[in-house]
């Protein structure tokens, strides 16, 4: 390892951005995409379609909305146990690979105060509710509390969540529909079972052809697995190693695109929770450790705007009066050719967002 060429701050950027499709826009369909970004940061509505236009030639909201109402398309929780936008043939396959991470965060909080409940028996009694008909939480833990009455159903609900494969079905997640966050299993909702013995090796392949080149922490940080570092090792002949500017270690297949740092990269706005931010450990390839805190507020996320490839300010839409306007808070001030660009971007993200209103756009400051 210490003779591996060392990758800079702005070759691991170019690369992360290629193969995010933030270099260029992709002439790929949906599902071609949502499988090879192995899925979208998708805890609200709006984020998998920003995500997806920030990535995509000619993309509209249908193109997502439809292949999700015809079940080709799924939104389920995932990796770090969020909620996720996957393929349908992802899901049977994630699902059961980060079942570990689902349970520790359930461990963690709910299953202290469900010491003595039979999980066993909470899955069978769940199934058969959500398989009658789609529940939301609610509606579902007040189901299961006649089952444990000193039990709080918010908590019932949840270990529902964690012992079954849940899924969010329609309307919720479509565009420009609204819907409760209702649940049923995805045998139910798919018609297929989850993959019985699903391919670690092959998951952490796919993630450093989405994310790499990546170190081991890296691709924990990404999915919330522990222990990774042997699997990772028994690929090691069909990868290659790098280290970053700070020493560590770097994996990446050998087909993998790794540009010239002085690639030319287009802004681009992303949404809140955007993977790219969320999925290394290191993440100065893409934020800089200066500017990290300032688009997160607690557990909230700020949408973000990439400039040359790295995160340069917030940005929201004000809607009211048949105007929607595009705020945008720079960290720094910016050039005129990056503004010049910035807002011909913009103007994608508004006719997206409001195709009916007049559009504008307005810079602001702290």
């Amino acid at each position: 390892m210490t003779n591996a060429p060392v990758l800079t701050l702005r070759q691991l950027n170019r690369a992360t951005l290629d193969r995010q499709l933030l270099l260029r826009r992709a002439r790929l369909s949906v599902l071609d995409a949502v499988e090879h970004l192995v899925g979208l940061q998708a805890q609200a509505v709006t984020p998998p379609y920003e995500a997806l236009a920030a990535r995509l030639a000619d993309f509209g909201p249908q193109a997502l909305s439809e292949p999700l109402a015809a079940r080709q398309v799924v939104r389920i929780p995932l990796m770090r146990s969020t909620i996720h936008l996957v393929s349908a043939r992802d899901c049977v396959t994630l699902r059961p690979l980060v079942q570990p991470v689902l349970y520790r965060g359930f461990q963690g909080n709910q299953g202290k105060r469900l010491a003595g409940v039979d999980l066993a028996r909470l899955a069978e009694a769940s199934r058969e509710l959500v398989e009658e008909r789609p529940l939301t939480f609610k509606a579902l833990g007040e189901a299961l509390r006649p089952h444990w009455p000193d039990r709080a159903g918010g908590d019932l609900a949840m270990a529902a969540r964690t012992v079954l494969p849940l899924v969010q079905v329609t309307p919720r997640g479509l565009w420009g529909r609204s819907g409760p966050i209702a649940h049923t299993t995805v045998e139910a909702w798919l018609g297929r079972p989850l993959e019985a013995e699903p391919d670690l090796s092959r998951m952490i392949l796919r993630y450093l052809a989405a994310f790499g080149p990546a170190s081991v922490r890296d691709l924990q940080t990404w999915c919330g697995l522990t222990g990774l570092r042997e699997p990772v090792e028994a690929l090691r002949p069909r990868l290659l190693s790098f280290r970053d500017e700070g020493g560590v270690e770097l994996f990446d297949l050998p087909e993998a695109p790794r540009p010239d740092p002085d690639t030319p990269a287009p802004p681009r706005f992303l949404p809140q929770y955007d993977n790219v931010l969320l999925s290394h450990a290191e993440r100065g390839r893409i934020v800089s450790a200066a500017d990290r805190g300032r688009i997160w507020q607690v557990n909230q996320a700020y949408r973000t705007f990439l400039v040359d490839g790295f995160v340069r300010g917030t940005w929201r839409i004000e809607s009211g009066s048949g105007t929607a306007t595009l705020l945008v808070r720079p960290f720094s001030p910016l050039g005129r050719a990056d503004r010049a660009a910035l807002e011909d971007e913009a103007r994608g993200v508004l006719s997206m967002a409001a195709p009916e209103a007049a559009h504008d756009l307005r810079y602001v400051s702290d």
